[in-house]
């Protein structure tokens, strides 16, 4: 198959990375001509899908359209294209429309009677402050009491566009869900961590839920897929609090991280699922599922005696990325180190027999690299999770 993935930067490092693992042609096609995913496909285009004799030249051969971005004029026009052309568009712009709102996904939340986080009851400290608009974890904030609050909303930015929620602490996980022609599978589940800003520094799996917990997971990914009528991929995220799983959000596109870390333990390449299943093949049935492997994947940042891990911004940070194989003992890695530089990022992928395996070899890696450069110093920062008493 030959596809065009549209959007170079995280989404589509790992929309490229995926493709080339089935085995497919990857055109990357971006407005920009140094992306994070241009060391990571077969050809580029530049490309800035505003007129009909551009479009057509960057997707006017090909078999099916990825795309891998969140900038709704661009995916406007993707959608606009594959209408008139008849190229398969591997996206839901409605479902999309919906999860890309946070307000809009509570309300829908709300209205399946899905446990998730109560909007923030007044005078009561902890919260959470999202922007509703905003991907993943990015602007996310931990807030403790009243002078924090008003300082978030400080120089006209208004509280009416964020969503404003009581804190349950606890691990967080992911679920992905694939539906074509009301066709429904869930696969597996990943368990995530986070830095110190709430962004995803780590991905593991299997991940660590009870068989009850994991078919209640199914049970909400299943809900949602059809209560938005799903025509694509979406990924769920839970939170785990007092024994119940809370919905925090849902994200009806082909996500970054996970997805690897699926292929990697359950040999299932989501990317391979969705783009075959919207061209007509039949989705295939929990039982194709492979034995799981353990699989630590994680984002560093390597400077002058320091290592340091961190979430997806210390990638988006990062220059044009390469695939190596066995990088200081990882299975993989996606990074910009070159042997004569001091400040390099890296996206390490570490297998073991089993969770506990995967992340004995991820602590040897490490310190294989610090090692290596001489890093005295190694860093793994976390959520604040717990404000001081008196700051209530």
């Amino acid at each position: 198959m030959r596809i065009a993935v549209v959007g170079g930067k995280l989404q589509g490092v790992e929309a490229c990375y995926l493709a080339r693992k089935a085995g497919w042609h990857v055109r990357l096609v971006d407005r920009r001509r140094d992306v994070l995913a241009g060391g990571v496909c077969d050809e580029f285009i530049q490309c800035e899908l505003t007129r009909e004799e551009d479009l057509t030249r960057a997707f006017g051969d090909l078999d099916l359209i990825l795309p891998a971005l969140e900038n709704q004029t661009a995916l406007d026009a993707l959608s606009r294209f594959s209408s008139r052309s008849g190229i398969p568009l591997a996206f839901d712009p409605r479902a999309y429309r919906i999860s890309s709102s946070k307000i809009s996904s509570d309300r829908l939340f709300a209205e399946l009677k899905l446990s998730a986080p109560e909007p923030w009851p007044e005078d009561v400290f902890p919260l959470i402050a999202k922007p509703s608009g905003s991907s993943g974890s990015r602007g996310v904030r931990l807030i403790c009491n009243p002078d924090q609050l008003q300082a978030a909303f400080m120089a006209g930015v208004s509280p009416i566009d964020w969503v404003i929620q009581e804190y349950l602490p606890g691990p967080s996980y992911s679920l992905e869900v694939v539906s074509v022609e009301g066709c429904r599978r869930c696969f597996q589940a990943t368990e995530l961590f986070m830095d110190a800003a709430f962004d995803c520094k780590r991905v593991i799996a299997p991940a660590k839920l009870s068989t009850s917990l994991s078919d209640e997971f199914e049970r909400i990914g299943l809900t949602l897929a059809e209560a938005v009528d799903l025509r694509g991929v979406m990924d769920v995220e839970v939170i785990l609090n007092s024994g119940k799983l809370n919905v925090l959000e849902i994200d009806a596109r082909l996500p970054s991280q996970t997805p690897t870390v699926v292929f990697w333990s359950s040999g299932v390449n989501l990317v391979q699922v969705l783009c075959e299943a919207i061209c007509g093949k039949p989705l295939p049935s929990s039982a194709t599922i492979a034995a799981e492997r353990g699989v630590v994947y994680e984002h560093i940042h390597v400077r002058p005696a320091l290592l340091e891990t961190g979430g997806e911004h210390v990638m988006t940070a990062a220059g044009t990325l390469q695939v190596y194989s066995d990088f200081f003992g990882a299975d993989e890695a996606l990074t910009d180190y070159a042997s004569d530089r001091d400040d390099w990022c890296a996206t390490l992928i570490i297998t073991g027999r089993d969770r506990e395996d995967a992340w004995q070899k991820r602590c040897q890696v490490l310190s294989e690299i610090c090692r290596r450069f001489g890093i005295e110093q190694c860093l793994d920062p976390e959520p604040m999770y717990r404000c001081n008493a008196g700051e209530r």
